[in-house]
């Protein structure tokens, strides 16, 4: 069996046996290195969801949703949450704005199962933030819109809350 499939079947087990916060909420750090998703290849279904707010009941929504596509593509899904504005704060390692610890905890075990979390530039340099400034495994885009547009033109659904 490939690395690739038994990471993939290994995962896919995992995800089975989560309850629907349980599993999210026990993450644990996520290695630098990780800034793509696990994808060798194009998932059948591709969705980049935009976050450009910070308030604790939209992350909440959008967080769940990407948890249930997990739960029911497995690994025939690829996401991305492209974060921007106000949202950009979800993936700082010390939000200015109140961002719960569970929620922290939740992107960073989605992280792990391969959701892709990009940050924007553009709004990284108005709050004057370095990438030293993010959660390791977030992805510094130039420009988050532009981000949204290329991943759409590469096949992505785009999902704006």
């Amino acid at each position: 069996m490939s690395r690739r499939h038994l990471f993939s079947r290994t995962r896919r087990i995992a995800m089975q046996s989560i309850g629907l916060l349980g599993g999210l909420v026990a993450a644990r750090q996520v290695q630098a290195s990780h800034t793509d998703t696990h994808f060798d290849e194009v998932a059948k279904h591709r969705i980049v969801y935009q976050c450009n707010n910070s308030d604790i009941d939209y992350l909440e929504h959008i967080l769940f949703s990407v948890g249930e596509l997990l739960r029911k593509y497995s690994d025939d899904v690829e996401i991305v949450v492209a974060a921007f504005g106000p949202g950009l704060h979800l993936l700082a390692r010390r939000p200015k704005r109140i961002i719960p610890m569970e929620l922290q905890q939740r992107v960073a075990s989605l992280a792990e199962y391969g959701v892709a979390f990009h940050a924007c530039g553009n709004t990284m340099k108005s709050l004057n933030w370095t990438e030293q400034d993010l959660v390791p495994f977030a992805r510094v885009v130039p420009i988050g819109v532009d981000d949204i547009m290329l991943l759409q033109e590469q096949g992505f659904a785009y999902l704006s809350w």
